[in-house]
């Protein structure tokens, strides 16, 4: 073992109490990257697709990359699992420091079976292994759980990944929280550590990542941090004002999707901005382990504060609920920190159920709060708080958007893909991103596929976003190249400043390898059509590539944008054939021979 990996995994079975430490077969992690590549693997390996989430056979991975916790910009984290809201493959990231610590205790990753007979949590410090009670904290919200665990442990720098009391209840909107407001939030997967009755993993080590060749790796992060830092994304934007800093940049496009996705533009946007969170609400930078960019705010609002909001928190509390109250959104995103509920799901379940109380499916008298109205700051607040205790009408609300609207009998008017709420952008001013959205493994979602960089920022080249031309293969390189760059353990953002050599030679440098680009992106591909395979044996059907039929037949009414649908049809068989699938969707026995699969 030369550097980047560990070389450990961690097995704990919480029905038999059993831990077990297994060596890493490091051919089969290259094969796959690490992280999500390598969590995907074993996943698709050890459990039968069609598995219920929320059962004992479902397991939940937490899995590092190989430059997770390493000299490398940025960590992150992912945890993959079976999703209780979609159904499909579940892998959502997270930053902070947990990733890393966990390097520092010597695993690669966790794999976490069975389900515990009484709350509990798991407690790594190094070598030192122990499932523990977790009873004094059953209930609890992120903050109080996390603090108190420290203190049972005696450690106030070990690092708390955590749920709260909505992945508890099953929420299949529920997130995992690490150090209070890092959030691995989307697909549900807080709803599957609570059905194992898991409610933390704490950790603490004392060891490095190390680096196969030091002087080289020194040498290439200072041309790497340069670039950082001379990127306007990635040494301005987001460094001044936050993800944030994209509010009045997607508005003025006409893709800020408001009231529920019937419009794209809102007026008052620059109340809800990063350049107003900045200057009215801003306390510091609250970056994540190792991090140049620094996007994470810590915000203050009356006598609250804590980590966010991010863009597309504000966005989902804010223009898709017609609300332009800074300080109720910041409430509101404190209030899913706490309860461990995905911002993106809650706000737009939210803003679902003012369309359809406002279209009059939802009856007055069924409302135990505030009147679900568009522009109403008390009803984020309020709703947001029950949807995360669970409570009365709120408990309707945090099943997710979907099945909501589905039990009004009108499924279309939840704005999401397989089940999983769209996040801030609207994709019939987008043909790239609306694509990768319909396409996309774990259903709605914009950082599998992150074609707002061509198609809106214009990196690395700019697209004429209404365009058809091209827009597939756009699709398909940037899911492949997202897929490497979650599987090294490094944060999406880098890829605004790094290209594909840049990825490859810090991975050779720090590992001790010799991969070519070409390989790494063939790693990518392999990677996405394994999650289509699982999603495919979990009864994902091809058919469900589709977005809501209001961005497909309804044109945006006004702004920027205005005129315009989403072409999926045009555009899904041009993408099929890219990807070297059949014509209904599925990868050929070709193509996954190719791939090794």
């Amino acid at each position: 073992m030369r550097g980047g990996y560990c070389g450990k995994i961690l097995r704990v079975n919480l029905t038999t109490g059993e831990i077990k430490k297994e060596e890493l077969d490091l051919g089969i992690a290259k094969k796959f990257i690490g992280g999500r590549g390598l969590g995907s693997y074993i996943l698709f390996k050890e459990i039968d697709p069609a598995v219920d989430p929320l059962s004992p056979e479902n397991k939940i991975i937490f899995a590092t990359g190989p430059l997770t916790g390493s000299s490398a910009p940025t960590s992150r984290y992912m945890v993959i699992t079976k999703s209780p809201l979609t159904g499909a493959i579940a892998c959502s990231n997270s930053g902070g420091f947990w990733g890393a610590e966990l390097k520092f205790a010597g695993y690669d990753l966790i794999i976490v079976e069975g389900k515990a007979q009484n709350p509990s949590y798991i407690y790594i410090k190094d070598d030192t292994v122990e499932i523990k009670d977790a009873k004094a904290c059953w209930g609890k919200l992120v903050s109080e759980t996390t603090e108190l665990l420290q203190n049972e442990v005696g450690d106030p720098k070990a690092r708390v990944l955590t749920i709260g009391p909505a992945g508890e209840k099953l929420s299949p909107i529920a997130a995992i929280m690490n150090e209070k407001y890092r959030a691995a939030g989307r697909s549900g997967v807080g709803a599957v550590m609570g059905s194992k009755n898991l409610k933390a993993i704490v950790v603490r080590g004392s060891g490095k990542v190390k680096s196969a060749d030091q002087e080289k790796t020194k040498k290439l992060l200072s041309n790497l941090i340069k670039k950082i830092k001379e990127n306007g994304v990635t040494g301005q934007g987001l460094p001044k004002y936050g993800t944030a800093v994209l509010v009045n940049i997607i508005n003025e496009h006409g893709i800020f999707p408001t009231n529920n996705f019937q419009k794209a533009y809102f007026p008052l946007a620059d109340a809800i901005s990063g350049e107003t969170l900045a200057e009215k609400y801003l306390v510091k930078k609250d970056p994540c382990y190792h991090c140049p960019i620094a996007c994470g705010r810590y915000c203050k609002v009356d006598d609250e504060e804590g980590g966010g909001p991010e863009y597309e928190t504000v966005w989902a509390f804010g223009a898709d609920c017609g609300v332009s109250d800074l300080s109720a959104i910041i409430k509101a995103n404190n209030l899913c920190n706490e309860y461990g509920l995905d911002t993106i799901s809650a706000g737009a379940t939210i803003a679902c159920a003012m369309e359809l109380y406002e279209k009059g499916y939802i009856k007055k008298e069924e409302l135990d709060g505030p009147e679900l109205k568009f522009g109403s700051a008390e009803a984020i607040i309020e709703w947001t708080r029950k949807m995360g205790a669970g409570e009365g009408f709120g408990a309707k609300l945090a099943l997710g958007s979907y099945r909501l609207a589905e039990s009004y009998g009108v499924s279309e008017l939840s704005m999401s893909v397989k089940k999983q709420e769209l996040p801030a952008y609207d994709p019939r001013g987008v043909q790239g991103h609306g694509l990768q959205y319909a396409t996309s493994n774990r259903g709605g979602c914009h950082v599998r596929g992150y074609l707002i960089s061509p198609e809106v920022l214009g990196v690395p080249e700019k697209l004429d976003r209404f365009s058809l031309e091209g827009k597939a293969k756009w699709a398909k390189l940037f899911q492949d190249l997202t897929a490497v760059i979650d599987s090294l353990g490094l944060c999406l953002f880098t890829s605004f400043a790094f290209d594909l050599n840049d990825y490859c030679e810090l991975y050779n440098c720090i590992v001790g390898e010799t991969f070519t680009p070409e390989d790494m992106l063939i790693a990518g591909e392999r990677i996405w059509n394994l999650e289509r395979l699982f999603n495919l044996q979990a009864g994902i059907s091809p058919e469900e590539d589709t977005l809501p039929k209001r961005l497909l037949e309804e044109p945006i009414p006004e702004g920027p944008s205005k005129g315009h649908v989403h072409r999926l049809k045009e555009l899904l068989p041009e993408y099929y054939r890219v990807r070297g699938w059949d014509e209904k969707g599925i990868p050929t026995p070709e193509k996954l021979k190719a791939l090794g699969l």
